[in-house]
């Protein structure tokens, strides 16, 4: 009881949430004929995140959606169906590679579950979440149910792997779950309890015949009874930058994340940048104030000083260094290192990073957000992010 997030909100805010789910839920015929309410994932991420003041994660590649007061909350939707169904938890396309060379379905398990702890401990560190659960709304005919249940690591010296398995599928427990891995999706499966005794509040939910003629009522400024309006979340314009270099997809040894190890003057152990492909100045002018009034030729010692919001909702002070505007970097430098590589990686120093610690993670880039020329929010994003930002930006 003492870790679920429900519970320590006050009696408006809960009100509200629900009275705005029973909103959405009403507009359920605009996509299916079915008697179960729909709630479409992004919507329930930002009307929640909205509702309770909570920081929104789900930009991001992390095992959080939001955080509140130290809760890391994982928000899912799915049909009550019998109360006890897989739902899907994590992906590992990008480690597919580690797991297809394991010779039997034991090492696969074993491997799925370390990934999966390191993702929720990265996620953890670099959030600073003391506790971490799932905020679940599941729906049946007519009514949403609200239900919240521990986020749990898998717990690997417990893991008991079922003896019947299906051909492309492994199931398995551990002290605390049940799990499924498909290995033909590269997916991890979770079974959630939602029976009746789980269910924290219930709800009706009235689907409307013609969600259409209320939206049509809406347009023409018309007044509903009963119909709240739900803003969306403010689109910040962003650019997306690797961790590692372009050049040959690994992390270099001597700069990047790996700067501290450079030869030449003695560097802290925590010195470390982001890299700037050259393309982003150009294709985005306006992003940074050094792209709108420097050259690529002169140096960005001098450029100016910014805010950038972490996921722990702290703030550090960053600028455009480097020669041509090619680094991110804290002021003082030492700071995203001592956060990147000690805080979130969790490395020794004197430990080079690499690919295939990121690999390991899911992440390899980090998405800036502009609120304005001093603000931005930074967020980590899964593997592939920047070559598919990349491919649909530089020209």
């Amino acid at each position: 009881m003492s870790n679920r997030f429900w519970y320590t909100q006050q009696p408006e805010q809960q009100q509200r949430y629900i009275e705005l789910l029973q909103v959405i839920g009403s507009l359920s015929h605009l996509f299916s004929d079915s008697k179960n309410p729909y709630l479409y994932y992004r919507a329930h991420e930002n009307l929640f995140c909205e509702v309770f003041n909570a920081k929104n994660l789900s930009r991001g590649d992390v095992s959080y959606d939001a955080i509140k007061n130290g809760i890391g909350i994982g928000l899912k939707t799915f049909l009550q169906s019998n109360g006890n169904t897989f739902q899907k938890v994590a992906e590992f396309n990008a480690d597919s590679h580690l797991i297809r060379e394991l010779s039997n379905d034991e090492e696969v398990v074993h491997k799925v579950a370390e990934l999966r702890n390191k993702r929720l401990t990265v996620t953890k560190n670099a959030t600073e979440a003391e506790n971490a659960i799932y905020h679940l709304i599941t729906r049946d005919e007519g009514v949403m149910n609200i239900v919240e249940t521990p986020m749990d690591q898998i717990d690997i010296n417990s893991i008991k792997i079922s003896k019947k398995q299906g051909t492309n599928t492994i199931h398995f427990t551990d002290k605390y779950h049940d799990y499924s891995f498909s290995k033909s999706k590269n997916t991890l499966l979770k079974r959630f309890n939602t029976k009746q005794e789980m269910i924290i509040q219930k709800f009706n939910v009235e689907i409307l015949e013609d969600p259409f003629a209320i939206l049509s009522r809406l347009i023409q400024g018309d007044s509903v009874d009963g119909l709240s309006k739900v803003e969306s979340e403010e689109k910040l314009e962003h650019i997306i930058l690797p961790l590692y270099s372009t050049r040959d997809g690994e992390v270099p040894l001597k700069s990047g994340l790996n700067q501290w190890n450079a030869s030449g003057r003695v560097r802290h152990p925590d010195e470390v940048y982001i890299p700037i492909p050259s393309w982003i100045h150009t294709t985005f002018p306006d992003f940074f104030v050094y792209s709108k009034t420097y050259t690529s030729s002169k140096s960005a010692k001098d450029s100016p000083i910014f805010d950038v919001e972490l996921p722990n909702q702290k703030k550090m002070q960053c600028k455009v260094a480097q020669q041509g505007g090619k680094a991110l970097m804290s002021n003082p430098n030492k700071e995203l290192g001592h956060w990147i590589l000690r805080e979130v990686l969790q490395v020794r120093q004197g430990t080079l990073v690499t690919m295939d610690m990121l690999h390991e993670i899911g992440i390899d880039s980090v998405k800036l957000s502009k609120r304005d020329d001093d603000h931005y929010v930074l967020d980590f994003m899964e593997t592939g992010s920047f070559e598919e930002f990349e491919m649909n930006n530089k020209f």
